[in-house]
């Protein structure tokens, strides 16, 4: 059992849980994530594990209520527990080493990108985060990336930084860096799927590397159930074992995006069981 010891909320629907595992926060890298289930029964989750605390042997996940399941973890209390805490799973971070990089995360996303821009400025890199949200108040962890390098905040109805998406800031850096005769030698994009598309798309004219988190359906994280299989090239590779993180420049962003509908109807018709039930 993996016992909640601390809960925050980050957004109307983002929640913050701190989870007992010292055995995986003691050998977590940046970019690796857990999956978990609430309880006998519950569906696996994947959920990215933004932060650990060593000594406390705690870490920190980042969960955004959508569906039935997130909704029933998030609902978990301080000294409740989670059943089943696996991992670390995935490979980690390929962590650029010098230079300038940018780090766009997108509502929940931005989560993601925090370990990743953490351990880049740690190893001397330069780091600007771009994150966004809808407004000011579904905007998360700008505190802590402002902590380790310039941060630009983007929200649709301008409430919060300058107005407009995530991926117009990210060329607008881009561009200004090269007209001052520097470059942005790789931006690491994590958000929803047409967002990180449109990412790899600005980089792509500019020759920047591109690093994607892919969140595809997963199920036992170990590459057997082929749930999260991804095209990469044209060729088939599993986002559990091959991924996380891949080239924004070689994902077929079409079939990504169709395989995350195949269970939308089963989970609509599952969190509308659960609201039902809470409204009796």
């Amino acid at each position: 059992m993996n016992t909640v010891r601390d809960k925050a909320r980050l957004s109307p629907n983002v929640t913050r849980l701190v989870v007992e595992a010292p055995r995986i926060a003691q050998v977590r890298r940046p970019g690796q994530f857990v999956i978990v289930r609430r309880g006998p029964g519950a569906e696996r989750i994947p959920l990215t594990i933004t932060d650990v605390d060593v000594e406390a042997g705690t870490l920190t996940l980042v969960v955004q209520a959508v569906g039935k399941s997130t909704h029933d973890l998030v609902a978990l209390e301080v000294g409740d527990a989670i059943t089943d805490v696996a991992g670390p799973l995935g490979h980690p971070t390929d962590l650029l080493e010098a230079g300038h990089a940018v780090c766009v995360g997108g509502g929940v996303g931005t989560a993601v990108i925090w370990p990743i821009a953490q351990a880049l400025a740690a190893g001397g890199v330069r780091v600007t985060s771009v994150i966004g949200g809808r407004s000011a108040e579904w905007v998360i962890l700008e505190r802590e990336l402002a902590a380790v390098g310039d941060v630009v905040v983007c929200t649709d109805d301008g409430s919060r930084g300058r107005q407009g998406f995530v991926t117009a800031a990210l060329d607008d850096v881009c561009r200004r860096e090269a007209g001052r005769g520097r470059q942005v030698d790789r931006v690491y994009a994590v958000g929803p799927v047409p967002m990180m598309r449109a990412c790899a798309e600005v980089t792509r004219p500019l020759a920047i590397p591109t690093v994607v988190s892919l969140n595809s359906i997963m199920l036992d994280g170990t590459g057997m159930c082929g749930g999260c299989r991804v095209s990469i090239d044209g060729g088939s590779r599993y986002a559990c074992v091959d991924g996380p993180e891949f080239d924004g420049h070689s994902v077929d962003f079409d079939v990504l995006a169709d395989r995350l509908t195949t269970y939308r109807s089963f989970e609509q018709a599952a969190l509308e069981r659960r609201l039902a039930t809470l409204e009796a």
